[in-house]
């Protein structure tokens, strides 16, 4: 009389998971069958899907923005572009706003130079090239002109940053 053998495994990748059940040479092969569908389709997403959660923004830009009492600041002992500081001081009001502080990512030209110290038409012209690159979005509604980094805008600053420190 033979004694037959069982298997139970709990398999968990990222956000997929799973109970397998069985001898232990079927859930062998149904482990390895998943593990080698599976984890490319995970990496290729990974590589494919671009977006940055609240955590990733402070885990990357964590070095310049800070939340001030009188909002959201770039604070940096080192010398950055207008350009630079423009998109880091978006970066900041999208934090901002994902933390829960205001209702919208969005700002004006003339909160900029409030919040930036930068001339008004140095403001303008980054601010104008960085939409034409495709990573800054500018909304025009009844209230006004507003503008907020988008995601290419926020991957195309973590690609300038090193540059910096």
């Amino acid at each position: 009389m033979s004694i037959e053998h069982k298997m139970k495994v709990h398999l968990k990748i990222d956000s997929f998971e799973t109970e397998l059940e069985g001898s232990p040479e079927d859930v062998a092969l149904e482990v390895n069958r998943l593990a080698t569908q599976t984890i490319p389709t995970f990496n290729l997403a990974k590589k494919v899907f671009l977006s940055f959660s609240l955590s990733d923004l402070m885990n990357r830009f964590g070095d310049f923005v800070r939340i001030t009492p009188e909002g959201p600041r770039v604070v940096s002992d080192r010398p950055l572009s207008d350009k630079i500081l423009i998109a880091l001081q978006l970066v900041a009001v999208k934090v901002y706003a994902e933390s829960g502080k205001q209702s919208s990512a969005r700002t004006t030209l003339q909160e900029l130079e409030r919040t930036t110290g930068l001339n008004p038409k140095s403001i303008s012209s980054r601010l104008s090239e960085l939409v034409k690159a495709g990573y800054v979005d500018r909304v025009v509604v009844d209230d006004g002109t507003f503008y907020f980094i988008n995601t290419v805008g926020i991957d195309w600053l973590v690609k300038q940053l090193p540059r910096h420190r």
